[in-house]
C-alpha cells in the first residue's frame, strides 16, 4: 500500500474514520449509545437530493486522522436510492499541508426520515452516522454518533456567523456533548 502524504484512501470520512479507529483498536463496531444518556435525537426529515454537495467542517469533536486538519470538505453524491457516495478532503498540518482524500459510502438506514446512515470505510462495516441537524434552507447541518465520541458542525460556507456557530454549538450541547471538546476547523477561503 501506498504511504505517501498523498495517499487516496478507498474508504472514509468523518464519520466513519471512526471505524479505523474502533478496529485497529480490535474494538467490535457498535451503534449503541451511553446507556446513562437519552438515545440521541435526529433531524426528522432528510431531503436527500437538497443535503447532497459539498459541506465544509467547521467545527468538529475530531477522530485522531482530523485533529490536525484544515480546509475540510465532505462531499455527498447520491449514486442511487439510499447510497451516497462521500468523499472527504483536508490538508494535514496546515493551509499548505498535503491533500488527504477518503472515499467512503453511506447507506441510509431509515428511509422514513433519510438521518440514519451507516457509513462504510471497510467492507462489510459500517459506523453510525446520524444527521442530527440540518436547517430548513440547507445550508448548516450537524453529524452525530449515538456513542457522542464525535460531532461535526458543517455549512455550505467555509465561514459561518458567530451567532450562527453559537446556535449550532448549542444543539450539540443539548444532545449531550460536550461543546468544550469541540475544535474548530480552519478554512483559508
Amino acid at each position: 500500500m501506498n504511504t505517501s502524504d498523498n495517499q487516496t484512501s478507498r474508504r472514509a470520512s468523518p464519520a466513519s474514520l471512526l471505524l479505523a479507529v474502533v478496529l485497529m483498536t480490535g474494538g467490535l463496531v457498535g451503534c449503541a449509545g451511553n446507556p446513562s444518556l437519552p438515545p440521541i435525537q435526529t433531524a426528522e426529515y432528510v431531503d436527500l437530493e437538497r443535503f447532497m454537495g459539498d459541506w465544509y467542517v467547521i467545527a468538529s469533536i475530531p477522530t485522531f486522522i482530523e485533529k490536525h486538519a484544515y480546509n475540510a470538505i465532505e462531499t455527498y453524491e447520491l449514486e442511487e436510492p439510499g447510497v451516497i457516495a462521500t468523499t472527504f478532503t483536508f490538508n494535514k498540518g496546515g493551509p499548505d499541508g498535503p491533500r488527504k482524500t477518503y472515499h467512503p459510502t453511506g447507506y441510509v438506514y431509515d428511509t422514513e426520515s433519510n438521518a440514519i446512515w451507516g457509513m462504510q470505510f471497510i467492507w462489510p462495516f459500517k459506523g453510525d452516522y446520524k444527521v442530527v441537524y440540518v436547517d430548513p434552507d440547507y445550508q448548516h447541518t450537524i453529524i452525530g454518533r449515538s456513542k457522542r465520541d464525535y460531532v461535526w458542525i458543517m455549512s455550505r460556507s467555509p465561514n459561518i456567523s458567530a451567532a450562527d456557530y453559537s446556535a449550532l454549538k448549542d444543539i450539540v450541547a443539548r444532545q449531550k456533548y460536550d461543546p468544550e471538546k469541540l475544535r474548530r476547523v480552519p478554512h483559508d477561503k
